[in-house]
């Protein structure tokens, strides 16, 4: 697969291109708003920079990495679903929740496979319940409960993407960054439609123009409960944070800690260790399945209709919360 790594300057660039080399790809170009940066990122990983957008679609890859700033990305998401590129599309895509409707509305039209990479869907714990599910060992969802809290703030001044936390350009702060991987999450494991049940979102420790501490409570049509907690508090700029997924049902509890994962099972009696894929290169699995999906011709596994459905639920939150 040949891929093009466009947006550069994001924090999650870096990512990407080991993904990708991990996936045995074969990264052609890369590209950047700021060509300076697209230069010194080219040249610290052996690879060759563009210097123009129209140069990304010019040379039509297998696939196109789009990342950046809120404000531009829907016109270059645009441009690729228009150039009929396959496209994997990074967040924050959009300032907005509407932008992205616009944006999903056009996929739909032109059949486009636009993916949307939420790396905790290839995460132990949801995989290993998924496959109990496929065979009928999994039983109804008690409860669930994701969190992500990261370092403060500040850490994305250091990144040189200072944007994260202006809530007219990001959108939000620590819900609408970090808690739409438990979002998603809960919407892809929910019976029917969630409801709403209580947020609180809010500045804890941090004078931030955003929230730096977010609780939510949902619960879907079969009774399930699903917490989710994102946060800027923990204490320590160094990666990884404050990470766990949990999943309980009838007969499985499945728990996610990053760096250790385990599985029990009541109708065999048994407790496991699960293979290990630490949070930060889960974007390994999502572009193994990515490669797969376009060689098979088939949708991708998170999709802008999944998007726009976690952003709509945190807006929803946000608006709850003001309330």
């Amino acid at each position: 697969m040949k891929v093009v790594l466009a947006g550069t300057s994001h924090w999650h660039a870096g990512m990407h291109l080991d993904a990708a080399r991990w996936a045995e790809a074969e990264i052609v170009r890369v590209w950047d708003e700021n060509p300076e940066h697209a230069r010194g990122f080219a040249v610290r990983n052996s690879l060759n920079a563009l210097a123009t957008f129209e140069q990304v679609l010019s040379i039509a890859p297998d696939l196109v990495v789009l990342m950046g700033h809120p404000s531009t990305v829907p016109a270059y998401a645009h441009r690729v679903i228009e150039a009929r590129i396959p496209l994997m599309l990074e967040k924050p895509a959009a300032s907005s929740s509407a932008a992205l409707v616009e944006l999903r509305d056009l996929a739909r039209q032109r059949k486009a496979f636009v993916g949307v990479p939420l790396p905790n869907r290839f995460g132990p714990a949801v995989t290993a319940f998924q496959r109990l599910r496929q065979v009928g060992r999994a039983g109804k969802i008690a409860h669930a409960h994701f969190r992500i809290v990261n370092g403060p703030p500040e850490r994305y001044a250091t990144d040189g993407v200072a944007w994260v936390v202006d809530p007219a350009i990001g959108g939000g702060g620590a819900l609408r960054n970090l808690g739409i991987h438990g979002v998603d999450a809960a919407l892809s494991l929910a019976s029917g439609k969630l409801s709403l049940g209580y947020a609180s979102i809010g500045n804890r420790i941090h004078i931030s123009p955003v929230e730096d501490y977010a609780l939510l409570v949902l619960e879907d049509e079969a009774g399930a409960v699903f917490t989710i907690e994102a946060g800027y508090t923990f204490a320590s700029m160094l990666p990884g944070g404050d990470f766990e997924w949990r999943i309980v049902s009838a007969n499985a509890t499945l728990i996610d800690r990053g760096d250790k994962a385990t599985s029990a099972t009541l109708d065999d009696d048994t407790f496991i260790d699960l293979p290990v894929e630490l949070p930060a290169t889960r974007y390994r699995l999502c572009m193994r399945d990515t490669f797969e999906r376009l060689q098979r011709k088939m949708p991708p596994t998170i999709s802008l209709d999944d998007y726009v459905e976690a952003m709509s639920l945190i807006d929803a939150a946000y608006r709850k919360a003001a309330r």
